[in-house]
């Protein structure tokens, strides 16, 4: 499991849009999102550092 937090995403449309960024490099990855603390947690096969780059390339980078 990986967990980031993601300061960018401030509405239910940017939840949408980090969930497809991370299911673009697992469509099986299980994804939960707290908006109001902005972590994700991610349960996926895919490499973090994959997982990473799709998130900023979808601009909304991890820390």
């Amino acid at each position: 499991m990986y967990e980031f937090e993601v300061k960018d995403m401030n509405c239910n449309h940017c939840v949408q849009s980090v969930t497809r960024a991370i299911q673009s490099q697992d469509p099986g990855a299980k994804v939960s999102i707290d908006l109001a603390t902005k972590r994700v947690k991610v349960e996926s096969q895919a490499d973090e550092t994959a997982i990473r780059r799709a998130l900023a390339d979808a601009d909304y980078p991890a820390t």
